[in-house]
């Protein structure tokens, strides 16, 4: 029981150095450099990201257009192969009634 409250004053304590000390760590000159360092990293990042997210835009437009020809081509072919095939039972039904 009496190592637990020792345990627990030295927790303090070293969380008390680590604070205090660690402040003064995180905003020195050297911890600023890094910090911009790093900004422009993410920055050099994001802006990668956003080429690639432009170029994924530009082709899934290029494929949906072309999707989209594709099936007015396949729709034009469905309706000239009904005419046919309606043409084809009017010449039979005439062949027949003759």
């Amino acid at each position: 029981m009496f190592d637990i409250k020792w345990k627990n004053c030295g927790l303090l304590g070293a969380g008390i150095l680590l604070g205090s000390y660690g402040l003064r760590i995180l905003t020195s000159r050297d911890a600023k450099k890094a910090y911009t360092h790093g900004t422009a990293a993410v920055f050099r990042m994001k802006d990668e990201v956003l080429k690639d997210v432009s170029l994924i835009r530009e082709n899934c437009g290029d494929i949906a257009a072309e999707a989209r020809e594709l099936n007015e081509k396949r729709q034009a072919m469905d309706e000239a192969q009904q005419i046919e095939d309606a043409k084809a039972i009017l010449a039979a039904a005439n062949e027949s009634a003759e």
